[in-house]
């Protein structure tokens, strides 16, 4: 049961009520299907693209997922199509982790909103750098495309096939290298599942930098790939600041080994900040090394309700300077939202209805020091109108329920129906006005528009369902949002990527000189494009 607070004479005294019970956190995603199988005969390929079969990707009781080539205009560039040679040429590079089961390649051929499918034969499991290398080197030489896929978890189609390229999963390469108990330093594999590292570097008193709802699938290597931000982005920085160092392997198979696990290095080009973002186009990230905080003493978590997005607005400015250093995440939803994780995931709200709720974490070293601060905070803040129902937690279960209701709202968006995401970044004061600009613009159109996201970053999570895909609705949507974002001033991606779904509208956020510099150094760096094609940087920049 979780507390419900609420004041009392004096202000500076709360009564603690008994409040509903929570749902679980996040749910770790599992792939019982991804089990590797032995080899299997094709019959005869050539070097033409496969004939992709719809019935690949519909699992059982679910609906087919379109082509991705058959929904968006893309074409497929020149590269070659894997051969049976190709398979034993692989074969012999990593014995028995050539992956030609279709069971298995439905999963990894489609995205986990169900919204993109590829029509991949292919996956290859390696479980070093050095095969990593050895497979990058043979495609090089045969101009065969790659697609590079850690925990599949990405909201922009960036990290699964748009045509028949061969998947490469980090899934295998899972060690954890070193880690130094002194500096917090962490040297692991890219495939190693984030929850599974927080969980690593908890019991040797740290915690990892990022905190994502996908921690129990997502891959650390697709974390830095993407840039991805998360919930602890506010207290802790990007990951352009916590890692430390990088091994990739380029698209030629040249291992480049930035593997540093010093804080300080003013030697050169810092070359890892070119592959921090770039989303598999520019190599394949095998290992990081990462800076990890100490693990904090004392943790709260206060969920509340505010009347309107004008007191989420003036609560987090009171927030912010009244809780100042032990401030570790201000995340806001709306009601749209609550509706969602209470009606399709079945969770309990533990305060009273209201337009608008705040989730606020501390994190410090001194629980009396943080409960005083917070005290404080909520005393202003519920005398001043700001906040008119909330609760407190401060063991981890009630703390994990109510991060519930916030890390959940993506899985409940997916049982709504078609979903089109939208991760933007955009003044603060400003930021809920595109939500409530597309209710007026899309009227009956959409099933639902709802707003939710990382506040302290200046971060909307925009979203948007239908009963099905709808190319009108996508039409009244796009390039709507991404041209009221630019009058904003704001960026297209904030923390997502671009991915396959966003690249074209790269230049809503990035001037012309910008976009043909990245083109350059993807033609310097992969020459032949075939790492990740079709993603990230647009056809024509």
């Amino acid at each position: 049961m979780l507390p419900r607070l609420v004041p009392r004479q004096p202000l500076r005294l709360f009564r603690w009520q008994a409040a509903c019970a929570l749902g679980a956190s996040v749910q770790r995603r599992t792939w019982a299907s991804r089990i590797p199988r032995p080899l299997g005969p094709w019959g005869a390929v050539g070097n033409s693209p496969p004939v992709c079969r719809r019935s690949s990707s519909t699992p059982a009781g679910g609906p087919e997922v379109a082509l991705t080539q058959e929904r968006y205009p893309v074409k497929r560039l020149p590269f070659s199509a894997p051969s049976e040679a190709d398979l034993a040429a692989f074969e012999r590079i990593i014995p028995g982790r050539v992956v030609t089961d279709t069971e298995v390649l439905a999963a990894s051929n489609v995205d986990w909103l169900r919204t993109v499918r590829g029509c991949s034969r292919v996956l290859l499991r390696p479980r070093t750098s050095e095969e990593v290398a050895h497979i990058l080197r043979y495609c090089h030489e045969r101009n065969l495309a790659v697609n590079p896929q850690g925990g599949n978890t990405g909201m922009v189609g960036g990290s699964v096939p748009v045509f028949d390229e061969i998947i490469l999963s980090t899934a295998l390469m899972n060690q954890v290298i070193s880690f130094h108990s002194v500096s917090g330093t962490l040297v692991c594999q890219a495939g190693c599942i984030l929850e599974e590292l927080s969980q690593y570097v908890e019991a040797r008193g740290f915690i990892m930098p990022l905190d994502l709802g996908a921690k129990g699938s997502c891959h650390i290597g697709g974390n830095v790939a993407t840039n991805a931000g998360g919930l602890r982005f506010l207290r802790y920085g990007s990951l352009h600041g916590t890692v430390l160092g990088l091994e990739v392997v380029l698209a030629d198979g040249t291992v480049l080994n930035c593997l540093s696990a010093l804080r300080k290095d003013n030697t050169g080009y810092d070359l890892k900040q070119l592959f921090i973002g770039s989303e598999g186009t520019l190599g394949v990230i095998t290992a990081v090394s990462i800076q990890c905080p100490p693990k904090p003493r004392a943790v709260n978590v206060a969920f509340l309700g505010c009347p309107g997005f004008a007191e989420v607005l003036q609560t987090f400015s009171t927030c912010k300077g009244l809780l100042g250093e032990i401030l570790s995440a201000y995340e806001f939803m709306d009601a749209e939202c609550m509706w969602l994780v209470r009606h399709h995931l079945h969770l309990t709200s533990p305060v009273q209805e209201s337009p608008f709720y705040v989730l606020i974490e501390t994190s410090g070293s001194r629980a009396e020091h943080d409960a005083e601060k917070l005290n404080d905070f909520l005393e202003q803040a519920l005398r001043s109108g700001l906040v008119t129902d909330g609760t407190v937690a401060t063991d981890q279960m009630k703390l994990k329920a109510l991060w519930a209701l916030r890390e959940r709202i993506s899985e409940a968006l997916s049982w709504d129906g078609y979903v089109y995401k939208y991760d933007l970044s955009l003044p603060t004061d400003t930021l809920y006005d595109l939500v409530t600009d597309l209710r007026t613009r899309l009227g009956s159109q959409a099933k639902r528009v709802v707003g939710y996201g990382h506040l302290g970053d200046g971060n909307l999570h925009l979203n948007v369902t239908s009963e099905a895909f709808s190319r009108s609705l996508l039409d009244a949507l796009e390039p709507y949002v991404y041209e009221w974002t630019a009058r904003q001033r704001g960026s297209v991606s904030a923390e997502h990527g671009l991915g396959f779904k966003k690249k074209d509208a790269l230049h809503y956020s990035k001037p012309p000189a910008a976009l043909r510099l990245m083109q350059q150094l993807k033609a310097l760096l992969d020459p032949k494009g075939i790492l990740n094609p079709y993603k990230t940087l647009p056809a024509q920049a």
